[in-house]
């Protein structure tokens, strides 16, 4: 793919998905954020129970955001009738994201579940590289990844958690056509900002238990380089015991600083690490999608991610 900004007008089949991906860290690490804007919501109950069928009618802007003054989380469903869609637009009721051409501008107008409080602000992602490549994640090419911006200034101006603050970003892009559950049983994916590269490591196994692992740097000019996978490092498991994996120079033990997400089946973490000769601070997050098929769990997702009908 060229480099250029996200294309939010990218057709999305029945069945499948696509999310566009934001994290960031303040520059003297107390705060962290992370943005993702569905369609075809891939942990949608209501979705899943819709048969899949139309993934416009199933849009979200799930927004998290961490800090010394406490955190916030929202994550409310629209139906197609309060979605909009083009080259560089993406709406989702009262929030948008919208290309600019050089920056990635992100208005939120949110209510947390199942607590509600208004989760307000403006986020701007200014890409300091773009990414060239799109890159398969299955041999049949059913999910694929592209890296929009590896590396970002990002600008968070929230009004409601209050919270103002810089630090270096990243963006993506995933792009499915089928359920992700139906292509993996679980993930594990760190990015991380090194002094003139940024590392991206991506390890698991897909459906049946084959394993797979993708391991990138990408250069100032966004061009990308296949790397050696760092050695396994052990991590704690959550509070809801999810397995979590990742990867670290030979003789260093890398240790959780924050886990930003602490969920039934999925988890987001800051972590103090060391990757290829150099100490970082790494974004982690792990993906189980066996739990996330339990019966049990689909039932307390409505909780968490509600749906409004106006």
């Amino acid at each position: 793919m060229p480099a250029a900004g996200p294309r939010f007008d990218v057709a999305v089949d029945p069945g499948g998905y696509a999310w566009w991906y934001i994290d960031a860290t303040s520059d003297d690490g107390s705060c962290g954020l992370t943005i993702i804007a569905f369609v075809g919501s891939v942990f949608s109950p209501y979705y899943k129970l819709s048969g899949r069928r139309r993934p416009d009618n199933h849009c979200a802007i799930n927004v998290s955001l961490n800090g010394p003054r406490g955190s916030a989380w929202a994550m409310t469903e629209r139906g197609g009738h309060r979605v909009h869609r083009d080259a560089d637009t993406f709406s989702v009721g009262p929030s948008a994201m919208r290309w600019d051409g050089d920056s990635l501008v992100i208005d939120i107008a949110e209510i947390s579940a199942p607590l509600p409080y208004k989760v307000r602000g403006t986020v701007r992602v200014t890409p300091e590289m773009l990414g060239t490549t799109a890159f398969h994640l299955d041999p049949a090419g059913r999910h694929r990844w592209h890296p929009v911006a590896p590396r970002a200034r990002v600008e968070v101006c929230m009004t409601h958690p209050a919270a103002r603050w810089l630090g270096d970003g990243y963006f993506d892009s995933n792009f499915g056509t089928e359920p992700l559950e139906d292509g993996f049983d679980d993930w594990h994916w760190s990015r991380a900002h090194l002094g003139n590269d940024v590392a991206v490591l991506y390890e698991g196994r897909r459906r049946g238990g084959e394993p797979f692992d993708l391991a990138l740097t990408f250069d100032r000019q966004g061009r990308w380089h296949d790397v050696d996978q760092p050695p396994s490092a052990r991590l704690p498991r959550t509070g809801w015991l999810v397995k979590r994996a990742t990867r670290a120079d030979a003789g260093h033990d890398p240790r959780v600083i924050k886990t930003w997400i602490d969920a039934p089946f999925y988890a987001r973490s800051a972590l103090d690490t060391r990757l290829f000769g150099e100490n970082v601070v790494a974004v982690h997050e792990s993906l189980s999608l066996g739990r996330f098929r339990s019966p049990v769990i689909q039932s307390m997702l409505p909780y968490r991610m509600p749906r409004a009908f106006w």
